[in-house]
Order: C-alpha cells, then sequence, then structure tokens
C-alpha cells in the first residue's frame, strides 16, 4: 500500500465546504461571472478551502493507511484572498483495495460569522488523488439552521481545494 501524504489530500473540506460563508450575497453575485438561475431558496458559492494544518493518525503501527487510520486537517475559508471563516475536517479510512485505492468517510465543520455548517460524506481515493468530490450539506446553526444541498471540491494545490456550493434552506 502506498505511503499517503496528508498534505497532497485537501478535502476542505472537506473540507469542500468553505463557499457557505457568502450566503448572504445573492446567489448570481456569489456564483461569479457565470451568473445563472437558480430556484427559489437555492444559492450556489464559490470559494477556496486552504489547509493549515494537517496530521495522520495511525490507528494501528502499519506503514501505510488501513482501517480505522485518520486524517485530521483544519484551515482558512478564503474568498478571493480574504479570510472570510475556518474549517476543521476527520477522515477515516472505511475500505482498502490492493489496486491502490482507499475509501474515506468525511465529516466537516465551517465556523462562519452567522452560524456553522455541518457536511459529510464518503469517497474513492486512487493513486491518481481523490479527484472530484461531492459531499453532502447535512445541517447547520444560527443563519444555516436549516441547511442541505450538496459540496462539490476540487482538489487545485496540495494546500488548497476549490469550492462550489449548492445551499438549499
Amino acid at each position: 500500500m502506498r505511503h499517503f501524504n496528508v498534505k497532497g489530500f485537501v478535502l476542505s473540506a472537506v473540507t469542500g465546504c468553505a463557499a457557505l460563508i457568502f450566503c448572504a450575497q445573492p446567489a448570481s453575485a456569489a456564483a461569479g461571472s457565470g451568473g445563472g438561475h437558480y430556484p427559489p431558496g437555492e444559492e450556489v458559492f464559490q470559494l477556496t478551502a486552504q489547509q493549515t494544518q494537517g496530521a495522520f493518525v495511525d490507528v494501528d503501527g502499519s506503514s501505510g493507511p488501513s482501517l480505522g487510520d485518520e486524517f485530521v486537517v483544519s484551515g482558512n475559508l478564503l474568498r478571493g484572498t480574504t479570510a472570510v471563516g475556518t474549517y476543521s475536517e476527520i477522515c477515516t479510512l472505511t475500505r482498502t483495495a490492493p489496486a491502490d485505492e482507499f475509501d474515506l468517510q468525511c465529516t466537516a465543520d465551517l465556523s462562519l460569522a452567522q452560524g456553522q455548517l455541518t457536511v459529510q460524506g464518503r469517497f474513492t481515493v486512487t493513486s491518481a488523488g481523490p479527484g472530484d468530490i461531492d459531499l453532502a450539506i447535512t445541517g447547520g446553526t444560527g443563519r444555516y439552521r436549516t441547511a442541505h444541498g450538496t459540496v462539490h471540491g476540487v482538489t487545485t494545490s496540495s494546500t488548497e481545494t476549490r469550492l462550489t456550493v449548492r445551499l438549499i434552506r
């Protein structure tokens, strides 16, 4: 099994979750120049999750990822170059395969000015990386207390993930 560099894997976070900070903006303004028309109560946002800390927790002492191992990451949520919040995420390895791949089950939270959001889901990581990640918005507090929807994450570097969030309230 290959060694896994936690800094090479950024969700966001997992993390893939940061975009929800701009829920106060109209969907057309938050979505960027592409505009778009969305159903009432749905907002779409794009932000960047920037990892600042990360650790690999090896539960059985083996030389690589194994069932139950965890990746713990945290970082900043950005709109452009402006920090607008923070996130934290824990991913547990739930399946290994002989073809240098494994599954991660992840939960993340976003700490925002107007409340928190929770996100979770499972995805497969291969030797090429995690690829595009789709996770579910499972709830929130404050302004986001009725939130649900999806988060789509695309890793753009070893420490950043571009996020597209479809928030339904």
